[in-house]
């Protein structure tokens, strides 16, 4: 890991943008992604006590389908697939979310990870979406490009990215973003998704 570099891209970004993610241009880009009323549904749909409730399986494409962070494409597809799930299966996901969420999070990571396999929708985005909501300041969303960039950028030897999702790099490169986080001004990270947003803009930089 080349923290020289991390430096240099928080003095470049504070140069621009001396309050960090307080400045106005920075806060006009945060609205587009409703982080706030985000997390607010994250909470009121994946709380402890809610995983009892029927329609977890719709709030779940209700998350989904919200974020500004999954893809257009991805969308669509994910609604579709669960609501095409027989009983069995669609409890298994949200039984498995419950799971990553709550007990074991390897577990439950690996169970989701199985159904979405079947919809061919095992994919970084889908897997890390709820947990980066729920919970904004430990959790991450793994972005491909962003992630591989991170990697290549910051000189990180030793994570190896792959395309279909596994726990171990999932864990690790969280124990990553909060390490780099916690090396930075705090104006960079009002939330883990801000701060990947700051280390994309360092890529683009």
């Amino acid at each position: 890991m080349n923290w020289e570099r991390l430096k240099q891209a928080e003095e470049d970004f504070l140069r621009r943008y001396p309050a960090g993610f307080q400045d106005p241009e920075m806060i006009a880009v945060g609205k587009k992604h409703k982080m706030e009323k985000m997390v607010d549904m994250a909470e009121r749909f994946f709380a402890e006590d809610c995983f009892s409730k029927e329609d977890l399986a719709e709030n779940l494409i209700r998350m989904v389908s919200a974020s500004s962070m999954v893809s257009v494409f991805e969308k669509p597809r994910f609604r579709d697939f669960v609501r095409s799930l027989n009983s069995s299966d669609r409890s298994a996901l949200t039984g498995s979310l419950y799971e990553m969420l709550y007990l074991d999070e390897e577990k439950g990571f690996g169970g989701m990870l199985d159904v979405l396999t079947m919809g061919k929708l095992a994919k970084w985005t889908l897997m890390t979406v709820v947990p980066a909501y729920l919970r904004p300041d430990r959790e991450i969303f793994i972005k491909p490009t962003t992630c591989r960039g991170v990697l290549k950028t910051f000189e990180v030897t030793d994570l190896v990215y792959k395309p279909r999702p596994y726990y171990e790099f999932y864990s690790r490169y969280r124990e990553l973003i909060n390490e780099m986080k916690s090396r930075v001004d705090s104006s960079l990270s009002p939330s883990n998704a801000a701060f990947s947003g700051f280390l994309m803009m360092s890529l683009e930089g």
